[in-house]
């Protein structure tokens, strides 16, 4: 090994460059264990500006950050302790007088050629920083987003799922109903959209299914326009439709994705509108052998969009104008979601705007014929409140909504509970100082004083054993971290919004059990099961009979698990199958309620048909089998023992 006895001579003799990778694009600076620059190469004209050589004899530290010296220098000593140090990152001075990102890798000729200095090899990651901040930038808008969306969506389709739930048991006229069952659609439709929007990252990476069922546009469109009826008599503006003969016809599509478009447009058009009128006109715009576009226009008389920024409008997370945002609310994603789903389909969208005098959206999308036995006739199952009884359970709900709090009021008093309640969390710590109460319904988002503050404040400040009560968020909020935050602050647990009776019923029976306080008692219905024809065919045998029953509570529960798995992957043969599986289960135990449900899902899962049904049965299949466990369990404590 050659023998050097300065890092001068070490230079000149070129025997460094033996030392690293010959890599023009890298900058290559060698230095002392003080920094001193002995070498760099001609890269750093190509990446800083400094000219050849002209920093020989400089030293590194004075071109870094004056805030970050002191970090890098704590890092470089570590370098100079190890023969090989990377991924050190540091800004440089430029020649312009800005700074750059780099990153150096280092080798410690020390241990290669006895000699106190740093060959540190870097490169230029001021592109991946910049990628970085836009990402995290992005990431942020996101969070807003859902955050607004959250708030501003899920809130009043809380409102009207319940008051619908309500207004079934109260009303049975047969014209009442059907109102009242198209309601309860529209809302479980936004629903479903609502969750495929919350996972943004299903449209944005080419994921997202859409469905090719058959629908009447008619029917689809009346739906929707009903739904901003009240909405536009409100503000005093005319809301039309016409749809073309030549459009009102069964078209093979995903009609639940159609619906969330025009919900968007529409509902924009009403926001952006104060006097006149919105048109909306369907026609059929070409046809090719069994292709059908059908072109949709959606005109108001409204503010309007000006030239230059209604390039925009169709960028995620933006609106034409940031006052847009804080004069109408909203999420400045709905546009962007629009032409995704349109484009998605194979459609196309376009917008004419001119400032003050409205605006015009025309999207086109291609669709199958299809024929009348293509319908699909829409769900009119609707989930009664659950007949319990929590008689003498006092409970204090803190809800600003009057819909939403009208809702839970009538759902907790047909539990006979005895219900208080509060429209904001001030005015609850002032009932909760007077009162006694076994559990405390807390919304999160409430004037004066949200449902955070107010929890914090109850652990904190009030006495013993109001400071233990136990609190569950009831919450239109759905972003990632919500639950942990309720938690944090001092919550037992987390509802969020829209809730079913059902799931209400299951948190508070939880924790009236936990706090000695639980008086549910289920109120008594008809009994499901018949074990007569078991009793004939187990010819009395009760060991028989009791291993039978005990099978089926074994088996059956992860065969609806299985379905339900299948469910999610769209594998509709294989729910189908499953159905049959369990089908004579369903016989030996007298469960004659459910023979025609699983006929359905047997059929419809192995012809691939009325799909959108399926999970709607397979759920009240469930319900029905858990009701079927605890007479059947019982049967065996009592009469098969």
């Amino acid at each position: 090994m050659d023998s050097f006895k300065s890092l001068k001579q070490y230079i000149e003799s070129g025997a460094f460059y033996k030392a690293v990778v010959e890599d023009g694009s890298d900058i290559i600076f060698i230095v002392d264990y003080d920094g001193l620059i002995l070498y760099h190469n001609p890269s750093v004209q190509e990446t800083l500006g400094h000219e050849p050589n002209s920093l020989i004899g400089e030293n590194f530290f004075d071109y870094i950050e004056t805030q970050n010296v002191g970090a890098l220098k704590a890092e470089f000593k570590k370098s100079v302790t190890k023969p090989y140090d990377s991924n050190i990152e540091f800004r440089f001075l430029c020649k312009d007088k800005n700074y750059k990102y780099l990153e150096f890798n280092s080798i410690n000729l020390h241990h290669k050629e006895g000699l106190e200095g740093l060959i540190l090899d870097c490169r230029d990651i001021t592109q991946r920083k910049r990628d970085a901040e836009e990402l995290l930038r992005a990431q942020k808008a996101k969070e807003q987003f859902l955050a607004n969306m959250s708030h501003e969506i899920r809130t009043p389709i809380n409102g009207i799922a319940g008051m619908v739930n309500l207004l079934f048991e109260a009303n049975k006229e047969e014209d009442r109903a059907k109102y009242l069952n198209a309601i309860k659609n529209s809302t479980e439709n936004l629903k479903v959209i609502i969750n495929d929007i919350l996972d943004l990252s299903v449209i944005e990476s080419g994921k997202l299914r859409f469905e090719k069922i058959g629908f009447n546009i008619k029917y689809q469109l009346g739906a929707v326009v009903d739904t901003f009826l009240f909405q536009s008599k409100e503000k005093g503006i005319e809301l039309k439709y016409e749809i073309h003969a030549d459009a009102d016809t069964v078209l093979l599509g995903d009609p639940v994705r159609l619906n969330q478009i025009l919900i968007n447009l529409i509902s924009n058009a009403i926001k952006f509108t104060h006097i006149g009128e919105i048109n909306i006109n369907v026609y059929l715009f070409e046809k090719k052998g069994k292709t059908h576009s059908i072109r949709f226009e959606v005109a108001d008389t409204g503010v309007g969009i000006s030239k230059e920024k209604i390039k925009n409008i169709f960028e995620s997370f933006t609106q034409a104008d940031e006052s847009v945002t804080r004069r109408y609310g909203g999420t400045g994603l709905g546009l962007s979601i629009v032409k995704q789903l349109i484009e998605l389909q194979n459609g196309s969208i376009t917008v004419e705007s001119e400032e003050n005098k409205g605006t015009k959206f025309i999207f086109t999308i291609p669709y199958e014929s299809g024929k009348i036995q293509d319908l699909v006739q829409p769900s009119s199952k609707v989930k009664a409140t659950p007949k319990h009884s929590f008689k003498n359970l006092k409970i204090l709900l803190v809800e600003d909504n009057d819909i939403n709090r009208l809702y839970a009021l009538n759902i907790l008093k047909k539990w006979e509970c005895d219900v208080d309640g509060a429209e904001n969390g001030y005015i609850a710590l002032e009932k909760l100082r007077s009162n006694d109460y076994h559990i405390i319904l807390m919304d999160i988002q409430m004037p004066i004083m949200d449902g955070y503050e107010a929890t914090k404040s109850i652990r904190k400040n009030m006495p013993a054993p109001k400071n233990q009560i136990p609190i569950i968020a009831l919450t239109a909020n759905a972003i990632k971290g919500d639950n942990e935050k309720c938690l944090e602050v001092g919550m037992n647990d987390y509802l969020p919004k829209p809730f079913q009776p059902e799931d209400l019923y299951k948190t508070i029976s939880k924790f009236a059990q936990e706090n000695g306080q639980n008086n549910s008692t289920p109120v008594p219905d008809e009994d499901i099961t018949d074990l007569t024809y078991l009793t004939s065919i187990c010819d009395g045998d009760k060991t028989f009979m009791r291993d039978m029953v005990e099978t089926f509570l074994q088996n059956t529960p992860p065969t609806i698990n299985e379905m339900q798995k299948w469910i999610n992957k769209a594998e509709w043969s294989k729910v189908g199958s499953l159905a049959h599986k369990i089908k004579p289960s369903i016989t030996f135990m007298g469960i004659e309620s459910l023979k025609p449900l699983i006929k359905n899902i047997e059929e419809y899962g192995k012809e691939n048909y009325k799909t959108d049904l399926i999970p709607t049965m397979v759920d009240e299949l469930s319900e029905k089998c858990q009701m079927a466990y605890k007479e059947l369990r019982k049967n065996l404590d009592t009469n098969l023992k």
